[in-house]
């Protein structure tokens, strides 16, 4: 197999919390991932010039060792010693530095594929393990679907899928600093935790109603995104204002999802959005599972 076509999948935290920030400067949190069907495309081909090369569709992306597929296709070349090259070409939808693991999606990809046309029989455990060298959501977006995330990220546990929705998401057009968002949480003096008990056994009834339900406060980090950038908490209320049954920001941000019943009032939510102007990218999409 000298050329694979693959999709990176997004991701969404349906609950995001932290317990605490640990004495090596990590933060040890307890979360809810769900992938939705928002991806980026790679294809990756075979060299017989020897190296690492990298395209991509966005003129800002870098195409060097500083882009997370370049270090997942580096660990592999160099710990099974593959000879010859490896290009790989990655056109972008998910939104960048936007909360949804599209880089660690990206690496994933590359990491499964090059598993595969190489015939390295690596274990999906294996390409966690090598995964998560990259990054904390790695190991995740190998897993994909339902997953209790634990530890700092790295410790998953698959849970029952989420029941079917329509999820509307919206990334307006600030980018948000991830570590300025963690070096100024007060993960320590948090009062209001997400329920990630409930949602677990939500998730287990199957009852998208009472997930929602437990999703308020869902992520612990708008503590301190929404002060920082009031537009996060209007892109909510305009989610809720259209009858979302909850609306929450994704990882550290900046991008808002809001999950409907209706498929009618999450196209009516979309126009509103679009006509606003308050968010550059909207996406319909609805949950993926595994299957």
């Amino acid at each position: 197999m000298d050329r694979m076509q693959l999709k990176a999948m997004a991701k969404i935290n349906l609950g995001l919390d932290v317990l605490r920030r640990r004495e090596d400067g990590y933060h040890e949190v307890r979360m809810v991932m769900q992938t939705v069907h928002i991806f980026d495309q790679l294809q990756l081909e075979k060299r017989r010039e020897e190296g690492i090369f990298v395209r991509t569709n966005l003129y800002y992306l870098p195409e060097n060792e500083n882009n997370l597929v370049y270090k997942a296709a580096k660990i592999l070349r160099e710990e099974f010693q593959l000879t010859g090259g490896i290009a790989i070409y990655l056109k972008k939808y998910i939104p960048v530095a936007a909360g949804m693991a599209g880089g660690s999606s990206d690496a994933a990809a590359v990491l499964f594929g090059m598993n595969r046309m190489y015939d390295l029989g690596l274990s999906m455990e294996e390409l966690m393990e090598r995964g998560v060298k990259i990054g904390a959501d790695v190991p995740y977006c190998i897993m994909r679907g339902t997953a209790l995330a634990e530890g700092i990220g790295e410790i998953l546990s698959p849970l029952p899928p989420m029941p079917p929705c329509t999820i509307l998401v919206a990334k307006p057009g600030i980018g948000v600093s991830t570590r300025f968002v963690f070096e100024n949480l007060k993960a320590n003096e948090l009062e209001n935790h997400p329920n990630i008990d409930g949602m677990v056994d939500a998730l287990g009834s199957h009852d998208l109603r009472a997930l929602a339900g437990c999703m308020d406060p869902g992520n612990v980090l708008e503590t301190v995104t929404i002060p920082a950038y009031p537009v996060i908490q209007k892109l909510k209320n305009i989610m809720m204002d259209c009858g979302a049954l909850t609306a929450l920001m994704s990882g550290s941000g900046p991008t808002v999802f809001g999950i409907f019943e209706s498929r009618q009032a999450a196209k009516r939510a979309y126009g509103t959005l679009k006509r606003g102007h308050l968010a550059k990218q909207v996406y319909l999409t609805t949950p993926y599972n595994r299957k």
